[in-house]
């Protein structure tokens, strides 16, 4: 039976803040999931802390809401365990690549086939507007007493020096978009990475919804540019269709350049595109045949009188101080 947009809707109350973006991107991944038809019984949606962290609360799926800056390692472990589950990770730009920043690197080499979603409004909004890692180097939103003291981190380059094998970037108020970059997301063979620009009403007063609703810089014939622009309207292809080194090379290059591109005219969709990368349950299953088939989360550790399987008296009896 077909999903409706209904199916995925909980009852939990949400107090988000009127206008925030949170609210373009739950749209977004419910309308995804409901396009695609996906069993929600068999679909996870983690999260850490934060604003955006409450998303599984409000998406009729499995859903866990997890540590601060800990929901990588978490996803982690409920894909590897059960590689049949369809996992999605939603998080803000601090829980994500400030305090989560370690996992989110070094997830990105492992290559596990799931979708990260950072929820980016540049500020600290669940704890009163504190500067983000995304907020540039002298910006000063109402929220903060001066002006940002630090440099502010290109997510779509860390991603793609960290080994994501599909970047992109949304808006969150352009929602169906969203919800067809999402779907791509989800879709792709590998580990995926999803920057959604997002208006923080309370807290950010400069990425506003006029602001990337607004006009940027002038073109070559002296009219105004949108301050957003989509890059398959410019022609831009980001996938590599070969398993060459030399065209992966192109576009990893490619995608670093437009990476750059940020404030008056900035891109949004996908920048790079690899699916030749083998998965790391690919690999798992390399070694261990049974992998995929009997994978850990479907094998029996108990008797159906609740009594274990295993037998640790050995190991017990190792340890044991005399």
């Amino acid at each position: 039976m077909a999903l409706k947009l209904s199916d995925l809707k909980t009852g939990a109350h949400n107090d988000w803040c009127p206008g925030c973006g949170d609210f373009g991107i739950l749209n977004a991944v419910q309308m995804a999931l409901a396009e695609m038809n996906v069993d929600p019984t068999n679909t996870v949606v983690v999260s850490g802390v934060g604003c955006s962290s409450k998303a599984p609360h409000f998406i009729k799926t499995y859903g866990v809401h997890t540590l601060h800056g800990r929901a990588v390692p978490f996803a982690t472990g409920i894909k590897l365990a059960n590689p049949n589950l369809e996992v999605i990770i939603e998080g803000g730009d601090g829980d994500g690549l400030g305090i989560g920043a370690g996992h989110f690197v070094n997830s990105g080499r492992r290559n596990i086939d799931m979708l990260y979603i950072v929820h980016d409004n540049e500020v600290y909004g669940l704890t009163k507007g504190q500067a983000s890692p995304t907020l540039g180097l002298g910006m000063k939103p109402k929220s903060l007493p001066t002006p940002n003291i630090n440099q502010g981190i290109n997510p779509l380059l860390l991603a793609i020096a960290a080994g994501y094998t599909w970047v992109a970037r949304g808006y969150s108020y352009d929602v169906r978009h969203l919800k067809d970059l999402i779907m791509k997301g989800i879709r792709h063979k590998g580990y995926a990475f999803l920057d959604v620009l997002q208006p923080c009403p309370t807290y950010n007063d400069i990425q506003t919804k006029e602001y990337w609703a607004g006009e940027g810089n002038l073109d070559a014939a002296g009219k105004m540019m949108p301050r957003t622009y989509k890059l398959e309207d410019t022609g831009y292809d980001g996938v590599v269709h070969n398993d060459d080194e030399g065209e992966v090379q192109q576009r990893i290059q490619q995608a670093v350049l437009k990476s750059f591109e940020f404030g008056n005219h900035t891109p949004i969709g996908v920048f790079y595109q690899n699916e030749f990368v083998p998965t790391y349950e690919e690999r798992l299953a390399g070694r261990s045949p049974s992998y995929k088939t009997n994978p850990p989360a479907a094998q029996e550790i108990a008797r159906p009188d609740g009594t274990p399987l295993a037998n640790i008296n050995k190991l017990l009896d190792d340890l044991r101080v005399a």
